[in-house]
């Protein structure tokens, strides 16, 4: 399990809108060199202010310290979904447009058709199964309340 303190800034009925602490990386002792929990920090704790929403099954309330905890493999699942789905998608769709086509000429420009066909078509299907591995309980979550150092 892959954890980050944040902050609670607004909560509804059953998420919290979290923003993650800065001056913090997932564990105090290596600041980030190597290991998985790194990675969930560089995640929720860049420069930027940024707001995450997150499932709250402890009735977190605005104000609250608490710890944001993924699994490990979710990072991992979230790239592939990025990047690797739409990339397989134009690969796939260029080479199955060029192979379509008899005639050289007119092999570039199926092969482009089919690149941008199958990009979209791996782009779409990245958000279904990203949707779906959400509400499967893939989200990050609050795990406790931060009981200080």
């Amino acid at each position: 399990m892959l954890e980050a303190r944040a902050i609670v800034v607004r909560t509804d009925a059953r998420q919290a809108w979290v923003e993650a602490r800065h001056d913090v990386s997932g564990c105090a002792t290596c600041q980030g060199k190597g290991c998985g929990s790194s990675k969930l920090s560089q995640m929720f704790c860049s420069n930027k202010e940024r707001l995450f929403r997150v499932k709250n099954p402890i009735a977190a309330q605005a104000g609250d310290e608490v710890v944001i905890a993924i699994g490990e493999g979710a990072v991992l699942h979230g790239v592939a979904m990025v990047y690797l789905l739409p990339l397989t998608g134009l690969l796939l769709g260029g080479m199955f447009g060029a192979a379509l086509v008899q005639q050289v000429g007119q092999r570039d420009g199926y092969a482009a058709f089919g690149a941008g066909t199958g990009l979209l078509l791996g782009f779409f299907l990245s958000h279904v199964l990203t949707r779906r591995r959400s509400k499967a309980g893939g989200q990050a979550y609050i795990a406790r309340r931060w009981q200080g150092d």
